[in-house]
């Protein structure tokens, strides 16, 4: 019998992103939860966080990053 971890290997993820531009993952198959949206990417799990890792590399929220660069104005 596969593990937990094996069986989450063979599903189908995406990448949702929020309002703050925070990045995870969620299955494909699944409706997004509130305030999250697709951002083109899926497949399996490991490819996932991957991408996530490519591309989220600030991982201050989007209102406090703003917040930084108006004080320093």
């Amino acid at each position: 019998m596969a593990s937990p971890s094996e069986k989450d290997d063979l599903r189908t993820f995406k990448v949702v992103v929020n309002h703050e531009e925070q990045y995870s993952i969620w299955l494909a198959d699944k409706q997004n939860p509130p305030g999250w949206k697709d951002v083109g990417r899926s497949g399996p799990k490991q490819d996932c966080l991957n991408y996530i890792n490519e591309v989220w590399t600030d991982m201050r929220p989007l209102s406090l990053r703003r917040k930084m660069e108006a004080a320093l104005q």
